[in-house]
């Protein structure tokens, strides 16, 4: 038996007045997975435990069938394990964005205008977080390159006991009401402010404004956490698997539960992204006798943080033509049994540009299942409704591999 759970990170959503009352899955031409949801089973799956923060570190580990409430240390401590940083049980890792800040005056003044930087490239990032590196590295504190705006800060004997805000949440807001608070985040602030200094001018900056393109000009520090420590997927599901994704996170779920990782080239978690590349890497592995596929596709959670309605709908449907139906049809050929779940980690609905804790629709395909035909059956929300419904990703997990 060979599996596939293909994530479209951030695509659950909600109706949108622009879209005649239909969700971005509504609208979106996705055949290929709605023929399988015509021949299997739909409904909703809530991936967000009551009382967590709506993260993809939680949803995906949830969806990948690990409880967030057992399980998460933190985002960061994930994301550190696939850049290959080890942690002593001491550190604390933090994500450390490189964003764009816009306005002039104090630091506290100016507005955060985007997350990634204009999804600046590694190679570029890389410059900045060195320079920063070189400037505000310590025998405590070290900044490390993580793949295009998402990078790490590690801390040794260090705390998490602050409030840190992601900067996808507080988008076009003033850098000063959401800076980081608790019993010392005074060096946090510090550090960013630094940064802040070292970067607005840096020689990559100014060729990227140059180039109309927006400068990657301030670190934003949050998702503090401790080194994770994760069962093993095997002994839970006893099958083995790799995670193909473009992000550090997700890399570092499969790296710290047991799973293979695979790095495509051209792979950036945006709608830009090697799409073909992650196909024939999943194909790769099957044949090389994996029996399951963890396949992560960022860009409608990027696009829907940037408030691209347009670039949402046009990613789900690239992910059905050029991921899920090439995978699909290799499966059918190989003439074993196999099953598919196709599910968001969460929502990103587009009017807020963040996550949302939110129920997800959710599609599973058994391919021992070829009589049943329900055309109803359709991959988005309103379908997802009338169907299954799981209190938890993890419960969805279960059920799909047959536990």
């Amino acid at each position: 038996m060979k599996y596939l759970i293909l994530v479209p990170d951030g695509a659950g959503d909600e109706p949108l007045e622009q879209l005649g009352g239909k969700t971005p899955l509504q609208a979106a031409r996705m055949p290929a997975v709605n023929k399988l949801a015509a021949r299997g089973i739909v409904g909703m799956v809530k991936t967000i435990p009551d009382g967590v923060a709506p993260g993809s570190d939680a949803a995906n580990l949830s969806v990948m069938g690990y409880d967030p409430a057992v399980y998460l240390t933190g985002r960061s401590p994930l994301e550190a394990a696939s850049i290959g940083i080890d942690m002593a049980d001491t550190d604390v890792a933090f994500r450390a964005n490189i964003i764009t800040l816009e306005g002039e005056g104090a630091y506290e003044d100016l507005t955060i205008l985007d997350h990634s930087s204009g999804d600046i490239t590694t190679e570029e990032a890389d410059q900045l977080i060195q320079s920063v590196e070189k400037a505000l590295g310590t025998d405590s504190i070290h900044f490390y390159t993580g793949v295009s705006y998402r990078h790490c800060m590690i801390v040794n004997n260090g705390s998490t006991d602050y409030q840190l805000t992601p900067p996808h949440d507080v988008l076009t807001q003033k850098a000063g009401a959401h800076l980081p608070k608790g019993d010392g985040a005074e060096f946090i602030i510090e550090l960013m402010k630094k940064s802040y200094e070292i970067l607005k001018d840096h020689p990559v900056n100014r060729a990227r404004m140059e180039k109309g393109l927006r400068p990657a000009n301030s670190l934003w520090i949050w998702g503090q956490g401790k080194k994770p420590s994760l069962s093993s997927f095997y002994d839970k599901y006893r099958i083995h698997g790799t995670a193909i994704s473009a992000v550090d996170l997700i890399k570092g779920i499969a790296l710290c539960a047991g799973l293979d990782s695979v790095d495509v080239e051209g792979a950036t978690g945006t709608l830009h992204t090697n799409f073909d590349g992650k196909t024939q890497a999943a194909i790769a592995e099957y044949e090389k006798g994996k029996d399951f596929i963890y396949m992560h596709l960022e860009a409608p959670d990027e696009c829907s943080h940037q408030g691209d309605l347009e670039g949402k709908i046009k990613s789900l449907e690239i992910i059905d033509e050029k991921v899920l139906a090439p995978i699909a049809e290799y499966l059918m050929a190989t003439g074993e049994d196999f099953r598919i779940l196709v599910v968001p980690d969460h929502r990103t609905p587009i009017r807020i540009r963040t996550h949302s804790s939110d129920p997800v629709p959710f599609v599973i395909y058994s391919s021992k299942n070829q009589e049943y035909v329900n055309e109803s059956n359709r991959f988005d929300e309103e379908s997802g409704a009338g169907g299954m419904y799981f209190d938890s990703g993890f419960a969805l997990a279960d059920y799909f591999f047959a536990r």
